[in-house]
């Protein structure tokens, strides 16, 4: 009997965010990926005023459930302060890739914050060898898609994916996520 592979789906910020905006996102992410994979999608505390401590604590509880294997995905300030937390302590599993999605890109020539900034070296404080993928709709009115190139600086490894015509929300079509999953999960064992 083979097992899902999980998804940990990390909403944005945002008043109703969860219910009514990155919940159509999960719904496509899902319906891209079919059979075989199962998306836990918790909802982060205070999502209308997103602090970095308390999201932070909460993703890190939510990573010591995953297998091996897993992906994670996180949107617009879920996937900032997401990626701040790998690079801060490594999940306990093996994942199979780290997925961003609309990232605003918190530091230098990006969003300014008070709460945290991200590592001018974050590539190399991410878990070696997992694939990572930034996906950024060229529409995107929200955060510039100039800051999926300020990720790339600090993420040399990461494989930016620019999308023309799609908002902050990818006009709600991860089906180019899903492939992007699904290319690497033959990669990594279950």
């Amino acid at each position: 009997m083979t097992m899902a592979r999980q998804i940990l789906f990390i909403q944005g910020g945002g008043a109703g965010t969860h219910d009514d905006w990155d919940n159509k996102l999960v719904g496509s992410l899902l319906r891209g990926l079919g059979d075989g994979y199962e998306v836990q999608y918790p909802r982060m505390p205070d999502e209308d005023d997103p602090d970095p401590a308390a999201w932070s604590t909460a993703i890190r509880r939510e990573l010591a459930a995953l297998e091996d294997g897993a992906v994670v995905v996180g949107h617009s300030v879920g996937a900032a302060i997401l990626i701040n937390a790998l690079a801060g302590q490594p999940p306990g599993c093996a994942l199979a890739a780290i997925v961003l999605i609309a990232a605003p890109f918190v530091g230098d020539g990006g969003w300014p914050a008070d709460d945290f900034e991200l590592p001018t070296n974050l590539g190399t404080r991410l878990p070696h060898g997992v694939p990572v993928h930034v996906f950024h709709g060229l529409a995107d009115q929200t955060v510039p898609p100039s800051h999926a190139d300020l990720y790339a600086g600090v993420i040399p490894q990461a494989q930016v994916h620019r999308l023309p015509g799609r908002d902050h929300q990818l006009n709600n079509d991860l089906s180019d996520v899903a492939k992007a999953i699904g290319a690497g999960a033959s990669a990594v064992p279950q």
